[in-house]
């Protein structure tokens, strides 16, 4: 049972995802400041730690505040 429910709830906040991506984008979510890009002729890094560790606290957030 908790499987099933943890594949219904993945899938639901991966279609709620989906439906708010384009208002998500104009958040700058991937364009912080200590986001690591480096871009030369031939080559491009890009590192998104800054956004990394806040989709993380948020994430974290959010399951704790289930579990309660």
């Amino acid at each position: 049972m908790d499987f099933q429910r943890l594949l219904i709830i993945l899938g639901l906040v991966i279609l709620v995802v989906g439906i708010a991506w384009p208002w998500l984008g104009k958040l700058g979510l991937g364009r912080l400041p200590g986001d690591i890009a480096i871009k030369r002729d031939d080559f491009a890094f890009y590192f998104p730690i800054t956004t990394s560790i806040i989709v993380s606290v948020l994430i974290t957030l959010v399951l704790w505040l289930f579990r309660k």
